[in-house]
């Protein structure tokens, strides 16, 4: 797959101070969901930004040092499996998004989030766009430094459980995984809400 990305939108408005929101883990048996909000610099460029879905983990990896100094700012939250537990899997990842853009040193004038839902957010207008981290540079960003934070703990986290294959499924419902927690049982980094018995 082409790791040239088609050029992606640098602003949805002219005018307004944009972040570009997304989250990571959404669909996994274990680890927390991760967000990030991404405000850029007007000059921020690079060719290789894009969905980071497309991106090899190398690339992802060298990308985030070239993100994190190039863009006016930024910011990483993470909520845990008890969290997603108790409020679900949407909601956790809104409210993980919203951590994100709490931490934000510079206040935005507007939100754009990948996918289709969103809470309101602190009375700032919000621009919900499927596929954005394919169309919008902000949130293309955004998805990079969440799913790079995300992979990198779920690598931590392999030390202390290496049995479920954490650092190379990264808590995804692998083959490996599904098994290891048939023979296994859970851990307290596992999902309690998602199905986590395989037959």
């Amino acid at each position: 797959m082409s790791e040239i990305n088609v050029q992606l939108l640098h602003r949805w408005s002219d005018t307004y101070i944009e972040a570009g929101c997304d989250e990571v883990g959404r669909g996994c048996l274990s680890g927390p969901v991760v967000a990030a909000a991404v405000i850029l610099d007007d000059s921020f460029e690079q060719s290789l930004v894009n969905d980071s879905k497309k991106l090899t983990f190398k690339t992802r990896m060298d990308l985030d040092s070239y993100i994190k100094d190039n863009v006016k700012n930024y910011a990483i939250a993470e909520l845990p499996p008890s969290f997603i537990d108790e409020h679900n899997i949407l909601n956790a990842s809104i409210h993980a998004m919203h951590r994100a853009l709490d931490q934000l040193t510079i206040i935005p004038e507007l939100i754009l989030v990948d996918g289709n839902k969103f809470h309101p957010y602190n009375y700032i207008p919000h621009q919900c766009i499927i596929k954005g981290d394919s169309k919008m540079l902000s949130i293309a960003a955004a998805s990079i430094l969440a799913k790079n934070y995300r992979d990198q703990l779920m690598i931590n986290l392999h030390e202390e459980h290496p049995e479920y294959g954490w650092d190379t499924n990264f808590g995804y419902a692998t083959k490996k995984h599904q098994e290891a927690l048939i023979k296994y049982g859970p851990t307290k980094y596992h999902r309690q809400s998602f199905r986590l018995k395989y037959d």
